[in-house]
């Protein structure tokens, strides 16, 4: 190689160099990358002012504007925190963070952990590295509060000539035990009722001192506008004939319709409403005082049938406190019970009721909207919660 040669051949090993260190120059001093940093805290009792560290990814050689806001999650803005809407945080020079303040709306009700989020909108001298993230507000209480009414009627745990087959009681660590599978989606046709709702797959569940919260939310999730709940024991147990009590407290307002029901095990292979529905409670949340009760089957002529009854309690709402919602279920008819008051019953023995003569299993959901209850309106308030103390089967 001639000296020509070798003198071209290092300049250009100089230049590459020169270019690398040049790039690793502009890695170390170059692009701020803005984050927001999550945080768990205790929701507390009154107002009090959290700090949400807004952070660059190296020291400022130059003033960063970062504008975010925050963003409902399970928690809402007015009710667990004091919404923001595009804060300027500044990071000045040679910093590496800033603190954003968010305002918390404390209480001392006993309630479930929740969510909002911090949101990056923009940057100035920056870039943006993560755009949101989650801030838990967990719960510190240990009073009921309005979350679980006080009061209202029980039934007995053993009666004469019974055997319990079944008993939930929600007394135990996980929130849903092997007898139940939660259903999740939109189901076809909004469940067959054009509901509004998405069920999720546990986001909806809580477990708190022996009762279970079945949470309907209003809150964008798979292309739905609220969320709630769905579980049944299909497949774990199912039964024939005996009588149920369910102890439940009931969500209220308009568009809510909380249920307690049964399906026919033979659902998948013959479809509803052949394989038969039995609805032990239904409510309309725009009429917190009424409950219906009411069958659905397949008629000799191929249509749907169905058989309804209804009750009012007087000077109070299924809201207030717990009722205990039964059938009596045997050979001959269905009894409808309301804290052990009967309001409502069918006779069963003709082969037109043939599908009530074969196993069923549980379902309980809250659903929001659809054909029967319409739509929520300005008036109705979220979160609404079915909350269900127990489960018995007895035969």
């Amino acid at each position: 190689m001639n000296f020509i040669n070798k003198f071209l051949l290092l300049s250009a090993f100089s230049i590459i160099i020169g270019i690398i260190g040049c790039r690793n120059d502009d890695d170390g001093n170059g692009v701020s990358l803005i984050s927001v940093e999550s945080l768990s805290i205790e929701e507390g009792d009154e107002l009090n002012t959290i700090n949400v560290n807004i952070r660059s990814s190296n020291s400022a050689n130059q003033e960063i504007v970062v504008i975010v806001s925050t963003k409902d999650g399970t928690a809402k803005a007015g009710e667990d925190y004091e919404a923001q809407i595009n804060y300027p945080v500044v990071i000045p020079i040679g910093n590496t963070s800033a603190i954003f303040p968010v305002t918390i709306l404390g209480d001392k009700a006993l309630e479930t952990n929740e969510t909002f989020f911090v949101e990056i909108v923009s940057v100035s001298n920056g870039e943006i590295a993560q755009l949101q993230t989650e801030i838990v507000l967990t719960n510190d209480d240990t009073e009921f509060g309005e979350l679980i009414p006080e009061g209202g009627y029980e039934t007995p745990a053993t009666y004469p000539d019974r055997t319990l087959i079944f008993s939930e009681e929600f007394d135990e660590g996980t929130i849903v035990t092997n007898n139940w599978t939660l259903e999740t989606g939109t189901g076809q046709w909004g469940w067959g009722n054009n509901e509004l709702q998405y069920y999720t797959d546990g986001n909806n569940l809580s477990l708190i001192n022996g009762h279970l919260i079945l949470e309907a939310r209003n809150e964008f999730f798979g292309g739905k506008q609220y969320t709630s709940t769905r579980m049944k024991t299909k497949g774990a147990f199912d039964f024939k004939y005996g009588r149920v009590d369910i102890r439940a407290a009931l969500p209220k307002g308009q568009g809510l319709w909380p249920a307690l029901w049964m399906l026919g095990s033979n659902f998948d292979s013959v479809g509803w409403p052949e394989c038969g529905e039995i609805d032990i409670m239904e409510i309309l949340g725009h009429q917190p005082n009424k409950l219906y009760g009411t069958i659905h089957w397949k008629a000799p002529q191929g249509h749907h049938a169905s058989h309804e009854g209804s009750t009012i309690v007087q000077n109070t709402t299924f809201n207030d406190e717990f009722h205990v919602f039964s059938i009596e279920w045997d050979e001959t008819s269905i009894r409808w019970l309301l804290n052990d008051q009967e309001y409502h019953s069918i006779g069963t023995s003709s082969s037109e009721f043939d599908a009530f003569h074969k196993n069923f299993f549980l379902i309980m959901n809250v659903a929001v909207g659809g054909n029967w209850p319409g739509a929520p309106n300005a008036l109705t308030e979220f979160p609404q919660r079915m909350v269900v103390d127990y489960v018995r089967v007895f035969q």
